[in-house]
């Protein structure tokens, strides 16, 4: 008999803010790693990353925030964005927070990987090679496409909507 595959699941924390002359923010991270050089569209995503079954989605999210940018969150209050599953069957789950933080700041933690393919050599990339403000509009061509809901449920709760509990949309 075969074990059962766990379901893998990522938690992230979307950082906005508002006051910032140019209306509604985020703050995103391009992705690092050979894949992702030169990529610009559908190449950068909310700080986020896997976390194990038991440990809190919450947290994980925190975690990921502070490895990922390299600063921790700032203090306030979370707004639960909701979970989505993406194109490659993971499931996210995102939370919103206001607050700002310099991108030139940040201090990205890193994975190793053997690179060139098959070549026997590992080397290590940062998990995230820059960060960037995004307006809603540069995050709808930035985002990994699976991440997008996240900012379209951001800019309901904002405007005063109600957010559904989960799912796609």
């Amino acid at each position: 008999m075969t074990a059962k595959k766990t379901a893998r699941r990522s938690a992230g924390l979307l950082l906005f803010r508002t006051g910032s002359g140019h209306g509604l923010e985020v703050l995103l991270g391009h992705m690092g790693g050979p894949f992702w050089t030169g990529r610009e569209e559908a190449a950068w995503s909310v700080p986020k990353g896997e976390y194990a079954p038991d440990e809190e989605p919450e947290a994980a999210a925190r975690r990921e925030f502070e490895e990922e940018f390299g600063h921790r969150a700032p203090d306030g209050a979370w707004v639960a964005l909701g979970e989505a599953r993406q194109p490659s069957g993971k499931t996210v789950t995102v939370w919103a927070l206001e607050g700002d933080a310099d991108p030139a700041t940040a201090v990205p933690g890193t994975f190793a990987m053997e690179w060139p393919r098959k070549s026997g050599t590992l080397r290590e990339f940062p998990e995230m090679d820059r960060f960037a403000w995004c307006t809603p509009e540069e995050a709808a061509v930035r985002l990994v496409k699976g991440q997008r809901v996240f900012v379209d449920r951001l800019r309901r709760h904002l405007a005063g909507g109600a957010l559904s509990a989960g799912g796609d949309g």
